[in-house]
């Protein structure tokens, strides 16, 4: 166990105290789960920028990192289609869920071939990341303040154009293998 696969478990920690600090706190707690939920994305950086920087990459690590990801963005989205009951809040919340299905299941059949390097995380991967994180943040203080919500749910469905772009480009590397012909 290292510092890097620390800071990951405590990201996979803090999805309950999260839920928690959403329901039971009133809008004092909406805004410290907005808080929960930024310091879990700055420990997703961290960690793989000290993995790298350390040498203390671990197939725990590599198999939890993106769990945890996956894990705390999906129950964020679920907390805030429930709290604010719309259908635009769901259209782009059921497109970054469904995209992180989709490329879990290509990820792992792609290893089973021996070629997961194909479907390498792209850039647009990581503007993907750093949209959804800010505007479930955005969206999770917003309160009732008309402006906040406005950039969070912009901020939302510009982090839904590019998951969907990013599905396409992983979609694209592994189209020789999904037809049968690589």
């Amino acid at each position: 166990m290292n510092l890097p696969n620390i800071l990951t478990l405590s990201r996979i920690l803090m999805i309950p105290l999260m839920v928690v600090s959403f329901y039971w706190f009133g809008p004092d707690g909406k805004i410290g789960a907005a808080v929960l939920f930024a310091l879990a994305a700055v420990t997703d950086w961290f960690d793989g920028y000290l993995a790298r920087k350390l040498n203390q990459t671990t197939p725990l690590g590599a198999f939890l990192d993106p769990v945890a990801d996956k894990l705390i963005v999906a129950v964020a989205l679920v907390l805030l289609v429930e709290h604010f009951s719309s259908m635009w809040l769901t259209i782009p919340a059921s497109i970054i869920v469904g995209r992180e299905i989709v490329i879990s299941a290509l990820r792992e059949w792609m290893a089973e071939l021996g070629k997961r390097a194909n479907i390498a995380v792209s850039y647009v991967g990581k503007v993907k990341t750093a949209l959804q994180m800010a505007s479930i943040t955005i969206l999770m203080a917003s309160g009732d303040h008309p402006l906040l919500i406005e950039a969070g749910y912009a901020t939302l469905y510009l982090a839904a154009v590019l998951t969907i772009w990013s599905m396409l480009v992983y979609l694209r590397a592994a189209w020789p293998e999904l037809r049968g012909k690589a």
